[in-house]
């Protein structure tokens, strides 16, 4: 589908067709799904996955060429002392500090990725969002996370965030494109299930839940929605998207149940950080912790691992 070849109309009418949500019904299979529990050999391997699986990200105001430097080189090696332990799946930090990530990680199969779009609001003109894009993709970055125009999708503009998405694929080039719909500020499961079919059906590689930077990010509902989303999306087009939940996972506990989550909903083809990701920073500290004491019999202490 192309830009030229939809409205808002039609938009409306494929998205407002779409099956509604059953709130209860999602929520108490998210619960159910989220007391699974795994045991000690499957434990290591989820733990290395989901190490695989993490975006470790800074995305903060105060941030330095050193504080990417060294958060780079840990997406590298996350547990200096333990050449066994895998790199992470990427690093994303803002345009500005892409050359610094990149300086790090190139060639190491760790991938670069830069939010844009007017991150974290979304409220720029399309001009400075592509603009925005091409500056990161130049850079180095080849993976771009950017934020859906959340007022225009509010306000039954479909036919404006869908543009602004294949414009925005059409900057990456040979990047790929991660659309954060911001889920918290979308109000109903039903938007949840909309946006995500709005932006699959624009061109995104993946889908995203969140900028962190709202009250409500990632939880297990809405990424159960968005898994539930691409499971149907592949089955009626032939196309494999991915799902980013992002915001709020901190620990071990919390990255299981997501793998359990994809697991028992879409299955095995996306149990790959190629097509699941965790948006997190504190994440990765306690996935180690966990590593270590696995291994070990007991826990790091508390400053044995960097803090980012």
């Amino acid at each position: 589908m192309t830009a030229t070849a939809t409205s808002t109309a039609n938009l409306r009418a494929l998205l407002h067709g779409l099956p509604g949500v059953d709130k209860v019904g999602v929520e108490a299979r998210a619960a159910a799904l989220g007391t699974r529990s795994v045991k000690t050999t499957a434990k290591a391997k989820a733990i290395d996955l989901a190490i695989r699986m993490v975006d470790l990200t800074t995305l903060e105001g105060a941030d330095t060429p050193g504080k990417v430097r060294a958060l780079s080189a840990k997406a590298l090696r996350p547990d200096p002392a333990d050449p066994s332990c895998p790199p992470v799946a990427a690093v994303c930090v803002y345009p500005s500090m892409v050359p610094v990530a990149v300086s790090v990680v190139a060639g190491s199969g760790v991938h670069v990725a830069s939010v844009a779009t007017a991150f974290p609001s979304g409220q720029a003109p399309l001009d400075v969002k592509l603009a925005d894009t091409r500056d990161a993709v130049a850079a180095g970055a080849d993976e771009i996370d950017m934020v859906i125009s959340r007022g225009a999708f509010l306000a039954g503009d479909y036919a404006k965030v869908f543009d602004e998405i294949v414009a925005v694929k059409e900057a990456c080039g040979g990047a790929h494109l991660k659309v954060i719909l911001e889920t918290g500020e979308l109000g109903t499961y039903d938007n949840v299930r909309r946006a995500s079919w709005l932006a699959m059906m624009a061109g995104a590689d993946f889908i995203k839940t969140s900028t962190g930077k709202v009250p409500v990010a990632a939880t297990l509902p809405v990424t159960l929605i968005m898994l539930e989303a691409v499971r149907d999306f592949r089955a009626q087009h032939g196309r494999q998207v991915g799902v980013k939940p992002a915001g709020g996972i901190r620990t071990t506990k919390d990255a299981i149940k997501y793998l359990v989550l994809i697991n028992e909903t879409v299955g095995d083809d996306w149990l790959s950080p190629d097509w699941f990701r965790f948006g997190a920073s504190s994440l990765l500290n306690d996935l180690l912790m966990q590593r270590t004491k696995l291994a070990t019999g007991h826990y790091a202490g508390p400053d044995y691992f960097t803090l980012d």
